[in-house]
């Protein structure tokens, strides 16, 4: 549940701690339901970054609005919170089932994803024993990053056949996950060409099949955003936006400016003969996660602001152990002045790792102001579990 705090600022809670710029969060998500408009296709935010009813409920003015989720935890909250137009999009396995015709029973449309036969057999016999339809899209591989079927794949209608048979045929499903690797606008506009062409391809074949196709779903945030046509395709999936972060920045689909997410760390020591200042925030607080390692511009484990969210130059956190965090600068120069005590904050490689290392999120509004010591208007619960 949302609570609204006594008076405090994010000089008040122990550090580290996660913290949301509604304003930036807002100004993300506009730009893509901008995006979405113009391409004539429905935005369906994947919850697996945020995992927030109250991020969600930024998305169409507190209205309820079609949701991809990575967890069966997730689309339970999400169902609970009132939400019945839902995309579980990691593949599912039998004893998952269950859950799935639970939600289905609550009158939640859910949909399952898979891309093989023996899914589509259990799926389609658990849709029969239950007297249920379960909604299943088909995993399309459009570039070898992970599962799915290439549209060609001779076991794509046979597939088909055996979910349609158990009306439980709802589409195709596909993530261009490397785009995260598509390092020029053009490599990005490519990408985001080749998982439209790679649904729709499926789309047809099935369909040439005499098999329904109601959804062609695509997504992936780069892909999201560089996409320039996306005729064929009923809906655009996209999660980290919400609040973007330094691989985002680094492949050009944001501006460092326009990350929302950071974490709040203080200053627990320093030791001048290495160059390095402590804090108490380490990789349990920001995650392992190295992203922008492979990028022209490597941010270590997150680029260091003060409390109010200026950048403090040249000076990034190069190093983590479970409850330390190492701040040094880039080129060794002189460390800033920052006595024990002080508090910054930290923005991660990679929003969906950091946000997952905390229970809610301190919610902080830079549209009102950029007070040295940000009041803290909100705490919003985090959906954790599996």
């Amino acid at each position: 549940m949302t609570t609204t705090p006594a008076a405090q600022t994010l000089t008040d809670p122990d550090t580290p701690f996660a913290v949301v710029d509604v304003h930036k969060s807002l100004r993300n998500i506009e730009r893509l339901q901008a995006r979405a408009n113009q391409l004539g296709v429905t935005l369906r935010p994947h919850m697996k970054t945020a995992k927030s009813l109250d991020v969600a409920a930024l998305m169409h003015d507190g209205g309820m609005c079609p949701v991809t989720v990575s967890t069966l935890a997730e689309a339970e909250a999400f169902a609970d919170g009132g939400y019945t137009d839902i995309t579980y999009a990691v593949g599912i396995d039998p004893h998952k089932l269950p859950r799935v015709i639970a939600l289905l029973r609550r009158g939640v449309t859910l949909r399952v994803l898979l891309d093989s036969t023996e899914q589509a057999v259990f799926v389609a016999e658990a849709a029969r024993r239950f007297g249920l339809p379960i909604p299943a899209q088909i995993e399309i591989d459009c570039d070898g990053h992970r599962g799915g079927l290439k549209p060609d794949d001779p076991a794509l209608t046979e597939i088909g056949r055996i979910l349609h048979d158990a009306a439980c045929l709802d589409g195709v499903l596909t993530h261009a996950g490397e785009s995260y690797f598509a390092y020029s606008a053009e490599e990005q506009r490519l990408a985001a060409q080749h998982e439209r062409d790679t649904a729709v391809a499926a789309a047809e074949r099935l369909r040439a099949a005499h098999l329904p196709v109601n959804c062609v779903s695509v997504g992936s945030t780069p892909t999201a955003h560089a996409a320039e046509d996306l005729t064929g395709v009923t809906e655009l999936r996209a999660g980290n936006y919400v609040f973007f972060d330094l691989v985002m920045a680094g492949l050009d689909v944001c501006q460092v400016h326009d990350l929302a997410l950071s974490v709040v760390v203080t200053v627990i020591g320093h030791r001048p003969e290495y160059g390095w200042i402590i804090t108490d925030g380490g990789w349990m607080a920001m995650s392992r996660d190295r992203g922008t390692a492979n990028q022209s511009q490597d941010q270590g484990y997150g680029l260091v602001t003060d409390l109010a969210g200026h950048l403090i130059p040249n000076l990034v956190m190069t190093a983590a152990s479970q409850e330390h965090g190492t701040l040094a600068t880039r080129d060794g120069a002189d460390l800033p002045d920052l006595p024990v005590g002080t508090r910054l904050r930290i923005l991660p490689n990679h929003a969906c790792a950091t946000a997952a290392q905390h229970h809610g999120y301190h919610v902080v509004d830079s549209g009102k102001g950029t007070e040295s010591a940000p009041v803290i208007h909100a705490r919003w619960p985090r959906i954790t579990g599996w």
